[in-house]
């Protein structure tokens, strides 16, 4: 698909991106050939889908099993008072529907776990990991790994935030528990119990849509192995360079 197979309509929805070099009509149509897996439809995942359901990414599987509550209307700008106790993959399914009706949309209301996960995120080409717990999170990494899938971690709280893209099958790149480790015990309060600023999900949510359109069209630097660092109270970001451990039990 090129541009030149772009209806009107599509020529006139994507303007702004098809005139970017670095997207052109080849871009758009990875993009429109694109899936993305989302894990996790709240903080994060919420404006990631919005973002990639206006860029026009063909494909989008969002995995969560969680209802819309009021609390989370103060950051998951997706859903709405009419939404309160619908599924958040079917509301957000919706939302994308109203936005974008040309997209393929597949929900699967489930927590991810080890036995589900390679069979929900094996068709995607670039997983999206926004759920609220560690043990998921190892579970998502594994299993983009051991399918060999990018993929894009973001996290926040409070008022700091962190994204990293993680091709761990790679020779030089890390994986996910080279950046972490391996123990699933280790505490983290949620967002629950330290709070959260709205503004702070969303801006990790479009980074991360921004990191899976990049890997869809392959413009810009390479980021993978790399960690950035948001601190809202300083209005500072920074990026580390992750190392490969040798000594990693998953991809060492």
């Amino acid at each position: 698909m090129d541009s030149i197979s772009l209806n009107d309509a599509q020529l006139d929805r994507y303007a702004r991106q098809l005139i970017l070099k670095e997207i052109g009509g080849a871009g758009q149509a990875a993009l429109l050939g694109g899936h993305v897996a989302l894990v996790g439809a709240g903080g994060i995942g919420a404006p990631a889908i919005q973002y990639l359901a206006g860029a026009g990414v063909g494909t989008l599987t969002l995995i969560d099993d969680d209802v819309v509550a009021l609390s989370n209307l103060q950051r998951q700008t997706l859903y709405g008072m009419v939404d309160l106790g619908t599924a958040k993959v079917a509301a957000a399914a919706a939302a994308i529907h109203r936005l974008n009706p040309d997209l393929r949309v597949i929900a699967h209301r489930a927590r991810l776990d080890a036995g589900n996960a390679a069979a929900l995120l094996g068709e995607a080409d670039v997983v999206i990991d926004g759920c609220d717990n560690f043990a998921t999170r190892l579970i998502v990494a594994d299993a983009a790994l051991a399918l060999r899938k990018p993929l894009v971690s973001a996290a926040v709280g409070q008022f700091e935030g962190q994204l990293g893209v993680f091709r761990g099958w790679e020779p030089n790149l890390p994986c996910y528990r080279c950046f972490v480790g391996g123990d699933p015990a280790v505490p983290g309060a949620s967002c629950a119990e330290e709070g959260v600023l709205g503004a702070m999900t969303g801006l990790l949510g479009s980074l991360a849509a921004l990191e899976a359109v990049r890997l869809l069209t392959g413009f810009g630097a390479e980021t993978a192995g790399r960690l950035l660092l948001i601190d809202a109270l300083d209005l500072r970001f920074r990026s580390l360079r992750l190392p490969k451990d040798p000594g990693c039990p998953t991809c060492g």
